[in-house]
Order: C-alpha cells, then structure tokens, then sequence
C-alpha cells in the first residue's frame, strides 16, 4: 500500500521541466515573504497608535495598488517579457518595502502603500506567464497546481514566521519581507534561463500579425466577471469566516489557525494527485462547475442549526478545500487556452486583477452585509450567488462546444 501511494505521488510530479520547478520555488519564497501585508492592520493600530479607519485605508490603498499592478504587469509581460518583469518587481518591490519600516508619516506610507502593491502585484502575471511558457506539452494544469502548492507552502510558512516576527517588532516584518523579495529578484536573474532575442521577436510579430485583446475575446470577458464574481465569494472564507468562528461559535484563535491550515494541508497532499487523475478526464470548465458548486455547499453549511460547531469548521473548510482543488488549478487552464505568447501577459492581468478586485471588494462588502443583515443572510446570499455563477459556467461551456461543434 505504502509503496503504491509513493508511485502515485512519484508519477504525479514527474515529467514537469526543471524550470517549472524553478518557478514553483520562486513562488513558494515570493509568497513566503508575503507576511507582512496580513499584519498590516495590526502595525498601524499598535506600532503607529492610529484608529482603526487609518489601518482600513492603509489596507485599501494596497488593494488599489495591487489592481494598477496587476493591470501594468500584464502589459510590461508583452511587451518586454516575463523575466524582466518578475526581477524588476521583486527587487524594487522589496527596496520599497525596507523602507516602509523607516517611515512614520502617514500620508507617506498611504502613498507607498500603493507604490509597494503595485510592484509586488507586477509579479503575479509575469510569473503566471512564465509557467505556461515553461510547461512541457501536456503538463500545465499540473504545472500550475505546483505553482499554487508552492503557493500554500510559502504562505502558510511565512504566515507562522510572521506572528513570531511580529511578536519582536513589526517593523523587522517589513525588512524581512524586502530582504527575501530581493533574493528572489536575483534568484531569477542568475536561475532562470533568458529568452532570446523576446523585445525584437515580440515587435516583429505585432507589425506581421493581428494580436487579440483581452476585451476582444467575448468568451473570455464573460468567463473573467464570472470568475471575479466566484473569487470575490470565496475570498470570504479566509477574511470573514475566521471572524465568525470567533464571535458567534466562540472558537479560539489557536483552533481557528489549525482548523483554517486545514486547507493548505489537503491541498498540499492532495491537489497534485487528483490533478494527474482527473485532467484528462473531462474538459475544465466542468470540474469548474463541480467545484463552484462545493464552495456553495460550504457557505451553507455555516447557516446549519448544528451545535458541535468545531466539527461543522472543519467540514465546511474540508467541503471548500475540495472545491477548490477543482476550480483553481482548471481556470489558470481555461485562462491560458485562450491566449497565445504574444498576448498572455493581458490574459493573465485579466485574471491577477479578479483576485485584486476580491481583495478590494469581498471583505469590506462581507463585514456589510454581516453587520446590517447577520451572518445566516451573508451565507445564503453567497451561496445562492456561487450557485449563479455554476450555472453562468455552464452556460460558457455550453455556448463553447457549440461554436466548436460549428466550426467542425
């Protein structure tokens, strides 16, 4: 049995190229150092003394920049390529990040709130880029469920330096996070191999060819507001839930951490496995549909009038660790067979900036609607919307295969 698991395991990680490797564990360090921004609130209240409205603005004008980023990332990806792009982020984003410990004005650190965001946010579509461009034929839903495991990994690594960190100084959070984006920056320009002769080659091909937008492509706008409509929803699992467990099942914050890292276990255990098994099976926009339908699920399980409330945590984050193990890793997919080389630094923007839109939009509309409605209604509402956008999923996939089945 033991020796069966280990092949399975084997055999799911195996004949991905060495630079996907590479990519992942830029990744895992990248988002690793991503610890400080989660204690961004925290350091404004505690360490700055300011009101809790200061601490929301600061949190804001990040998501603002992350959006600018996302958007000129995607861009500067095109035109000038992935590599670039990713050492460029990294390197200024983390200088900048230094000296956001140095600063106490705080206008002066609204401002770079925004400038840092904008930088860091640069990376993510370049990267997503770079993936696809690095897969081996037939490898890139497995290509970029490495990249997410790497991900989780990093993340919930650095989340756990981070408390530890925070508990000494805060200010240490920000040059930690600076000194290991500067690492990965270099990382990149020593590690990953040069594209020749990208800026001539990319300038060459838009004066011989015509090269489709983003917001030229009628499926693939539809699919992004969809997407950003699903990712909104389930963004809320991480930002408002955890408040939930706390005030209304009075979970402790020691529970609520080992019930939440729940996810990142199974999705690191699992996700690669059942990739292998099932990508070939049946076409991404229907493990899509599977898995939106799983995130509906476990909204509503947080509206069900059970009492042992640390077991209905743990189902419900099991029930939307599940789904996303089928949605996620399909849509970087979905995403990445609309575009071309030459155009899928935009796609890839398209997507980064559903997450920043989250971001911006999920939390502050959550803790609304929880506030003047209660949570029973917040978790009804997403889950009827999730279940809209299953459906708005289908209705893509249906109005595809029906363009398909014509041009045959």
């Amino acid at each position: 049995m033991f020796k069966l698991i280990l092949n399975t395991y084997k055999s799911s990680f195996s004949g991905l190229s060495k630079e996907t490797w590479l990519l992942s564990i830029v990744m895992m360090f990248n988002r690793c150092g991503s610890m400080a921004v989660p204690f961004m609130g925290l350091y404004v209240t505690q360490s700055l003394h300011r009101s809790e409205i200061d601490a929301g603005l600061i949190i804001t004008l990040f998501g603002v920049g992350s959006i600018l980023g996302s958007a000129t990332g995607g861009k500067l990806t095109d035109i000038i390529g992935f590599r670039p792009v990713q050492i460029l982020s990294s390197i200024i984003g983390g200088l900048l990040f230094i000296l956001f410990s140095t600063i106490t004005h705080f206008s002066t650190l609204c401002v770079l709130a925004v400038v840092i965001s904008f930088f860091s946010e640069a990376f993510r579509p370049a990267n997503f880029t770079a993936v696809a461009h690095y897969a081996k034929e037939g490898t890139i839903t497995r290509s970029y469920s490495l990249n997410r495991l790497a991900v989780n990994i990093g993340w919930s690594a650095g989340i756990s330096m981070a408390g530890i960190i925070a508990s000494i100084n805060y200010k240490l959070l920000f040059i930690v996070e600076g000194g290991v984006s500067i690492l990965v920056g270099v990382a990149i320009l020593f590690l990953l191999p040069q594209v020749k002769d990208f800026i001539k080659k990319a300038k060459e091909n838009r004066s011989n060819m015509v090269i489709l937008k983003p917001w030229q492509d009628a499926f693939y706008v539809r699919f992004i507001l969809l997407t950003t409509l699903f990712i909104t929803c389930a963004f809320l699992m991480f930002r408002v839930v955890p408040v939930f467990f706390k005030e209304q099942w009075h979970i402790d914050e020691f529970a609520i951490g080992i019930i939440i890292g729940i996810n990142g276990a199974i999705i690191a255990l699992f996700e690669m496995i059942m990739i292998n098994k099932i990508e070939k099976k049946r076409s991404p926009m229907f493990f899509i549909i599977i898995g939106s339908v799983f995130f509906a699920v476990s909204y509503l399980l947080l509206s069900a009038p059970i009492i042992f409330h640390v077991f209905t945590a743990i189902l419900t984050i099991v029930t939307f660790t599940i789904g996303e193990m089928f949605v996620l890793p399909f849509i970087n997919t979905v995403v990445i067979s609309r575009s071309n080389e030459h155009n899928r630094g935009l796609y890839a923007a398209g997507y980064t900036l559903s997450w920043s839109c989250a971001q911006v939009v999920g939390p502050m509309a959550g803790f609304f609607v929880a506030k003047h409605l209660g949570y029973n209604w917040l978790w009804f509402g997403l889950a009827c919307i999730l279940l809209i956008c299953a459906y708005g999923f289908s209705l893509l996939d249906r109005n595809l295969e029906g363009k398909v089945a014509e041009s045959k």
